[in-house]
């Protein structure tokens, strides 16, 4: 298969494809190799030989139009959520366990669930299926031999840059919106402190990064911010850097943040995979365009791997000490139901 990748940023009126037109996208072992490069970014949670950071090499970039995705009746089965809860209260109490160790102030757990529909879907249909429904997030669909296809919607920025402008935001906290709070855009969400605590961990940490690389940088928030039907807790960092030959090193030193990892992030980092029972792969790793004048990449949320008629599904949450699995397991659903909306009558 020719590798490709096409998207549509938040808002966008447009999607843009970029393709490889021959060979295999370039596989590298650091995020550190990207600096001086450019072209579609697909990088791992984990960077391994099975699965590298790739870099689709833009040989065709075009504008797509949009259109409304075409939807009929197909039934879809959850065959594995019995197998997936199992799993999920084993990891739970094993990574729970740390952090009332004090291991760790703050964890992530992520879990696979996998959804079957009656007949394959074309990737492209869902992913304008996506583009309707989620206009706030940016929506991608990525194709490589070795990864294989992954369709995601996601609202959290790794780092944007314009010319000589840069941002990144601090994105956690999880509450699900209901009601007539469906109507707006997350303002009247009372946030708990464990939510408040767990964005702070994400936004000090990149604010320590930052210092590492420029002087030249400023923070607001946070404040509410709507993904789909959640809405999480967002401060929005601004800065210049002294030279575009450093981009690979500052995404070196931030992924994978506290909002997908934990900290300490190291032992965090560890912990996970050697102690999921499900590899993450793709997911929460990042992705996006990497250009000359213009960048955005996002961290890879609400994913979903395809194979054939059959659907991966990934989400994770934030765990602190005082987390509850029933809790933590609801967010996950909340968290899925991106995705599994995505595959409804299409």
């Amino acid at each position: 298969m020719s590798a490709f990748a096409v998207y549509r940023l938040p808002y966008g009126t447009y999607a843009t494809m970029v393709q490889q037109t021959n060979g295999e996208p370039l596989e590298l072992s650091s995020c550190a190799q990207l600096n001086g490069r450019r072209g579609y970014v697909m990088a791992p949670f984990e960077i391994t030989d099975s699965h590298p950071l790739l870099l689709i090499r833009p040989d065709k970039v075009e504008r797509v139009e949009l259109r409304k995705s075409r939807s009929e009746e197909c039934g879809v089965r959850n065959e594995e959520c019995l197998r997936a809860g199992n799993d999920y209260t084993i990891d739970f109490a094993n990574f729970h366990s740390q952090l009332e160790l004090g291991t760790f102030r703050k964890i992530v757990l992520a879990r696979c669930a996998k959804e079957e529909l009656s007949h394959s879907i074309p990737p492209m249909e869902l992913f304008y299926k996506a583009c309707d429904l989620y206009p706030r997030m940016m929506i991608s669909l990525v194709c490589t031999e070795k990864g294989g296809y992954w369709l995601t919607a996601t609202p959290e920025i790794l780092l944007e840059g314009l010319g000589n402008d840069w941002r990144t935001i601090a994105l956690a906290g999880t509450v699900r919106l209901e009601g007539d709070q469906l109507s707006g855009e997350g303002e009247t969400v009372n946030w708990s402190t464990k939510n408040i605590q767990e964005q702070r961990y994400v936004a000090t940490y990149i604010a320590e990064c930052l210092e590492q690389f420029t002087s030249d940088f400023s923070e607001e928030g946070p404040s509410s911010v709507r993904a789909a039907n959640l809405v999480h807790l967002r401060s929005d960092f601004t800065f210049t850097l002294p030279s575009k030959d450093c981009v690979g090193d500052l995404l070196k030193a931030l992924h994978p943040t506290p909002a997908v990892c934990g900290l300490p992030k190291r032992e965090a980092f560890h912990f996970i995979t050697h102690n999921e029972h499900t590899p993450r792969l793709y997911y929460s790793g990042f992705q996006g365009w990497l250009g000359e004048e213009e960048t955005h990449l996002y961290v890879s949320l609400r994913c979903m791997r395809i194979e054939g008629n059959s659907y991966y599904l990934y989400a994770g949450g934030g765990l602190l000490k005082d987390s509850l699995e029933e809790q933590e397991w609801a967010e996950t659903e909340a968290k899925m139901e991106t995705m599994r909306r995505v595959l409804e009558n299409v």
